[in-house]
């Protein structure tokens, strides 16, 4: 009696097992498809996400986006999406977060920024997507791009957004690769008369980029002395020559007063506005 007993004991746990390992294969492979464009926000060095909630906040009280998840980036470039998009998300949102918020080898910044997109792709099988930077996140945009461009398989970049970029390099106290060079001028194309060694590897992006595929926005600040406190605009505005002869627009616009410093550029009503109407608005 008592063999019989465990004999049907083994078999019902087995088959308990084998009904929860179905479910969890079904999980796995479920797929969330929205047809909505996602936006992503990348951060600057020494940040987080936190510092995309103000812009995010804005886009959630404008009605324009019902649906927001971040994506946790470890340094060694694995992704956790935290949260789940609406089945019919409107204008859905990603905060991207940088665990390694100081990282200075550019190239990881594209890795960075191909993983977070590529989870994206396997979890809601999107086809096209919107990009956010500000300071240091910019240079993700840029990598994402030269490391993909070209790529159709992947998601397609339709605006990208870049605020407060040091394209061109900083000039303070960082690597000679990502130093702004001494006397920097642009020509009417926005090309540096000089360029340091990750301004030259970026110009490759002028191969990759599709012709009139992207809307690129170009925010700078100037608190006075064409600065905004820690990027200086000619920096900024050397990105002009990256993307604008393939880009399908380019445009810059200048935001002056405390709220246009570095750091406070992403916590600015009006520009909010301006990224919600270019974003989108039809």
């Amino acid at each position: 009696m008592k063999k019989r007993f465990w004999i049907v004991f083994v078999a019902f746990f087995a088959l308990i097992l084998s009904a929860c390992q179905s479910n969890k294969d079904t999980s796995a492979k479920r797929i969330t498809t929205i047809k909505s464009t996602p936006t992503l926000f990348f951060h600057g060095g020494g940040s987080s996400y936190h510092a995309e909630e103000h812009m995010v906040d804005a886009a959630k009280k404008a009605g324009v986006t019902d649906s927001v998840i971040r994506a946790e980036v470890s340094p060694a470039g694995k992704v956790t999406l935290i949260g789940r998009f609406k089945k019919n998300a409107k204008n859905p949102i990603v905060e991207v977060n940088y665990q390694n918020n100081r990282q200075l080898d550019f190239k990881k910044h594209g890795v960075y920024a191909t993983n977070v997109v590529k989870a994206l792709q396997k979890s809601y099988g999107i086809k096209k997507i919107n990009m956010v930077g500000h300071s240091l996140g910019n240079i993700s945009i840029i990598y994402y791009m030269l490391q993909n461009g070209k790529n159709k398989k992947m998601p397609q970049l339709q605006k990208q957004v870049d605020m407060a970029g040091h394209f061109a390099g900083l000039n303070f106290d960082v690597p000679a690769d990502i130093r702004q060079p001494a006397g920097l001028k642009l020509d009417a194309s926005g090309k540096p008369n000089k360029m340091n060694a990750t301004y030259k590897q970026m110009t490759g992006v002028r191969k990759t980029y599709p012709k009139n595929q992207v809307r690129v926005l170009n925010i700078i600040g100037d608190i006075g002395g064409q600065t905004d406190g820690t990027v200086p605009n000619v920096s900024s505005l050397s990105l002009k020559y990256l993307v604008a002869d393939r880009a399908k627009s380019y445009r810059v616009v200048k935001f002056s007063g405390k709220l246009a410093r570095h750091s406070k550029l992403h916590e600015n009503p009006a520009v909010d506005r301006t990224l919600i109407k270019f974003l989108w608005d039809k």
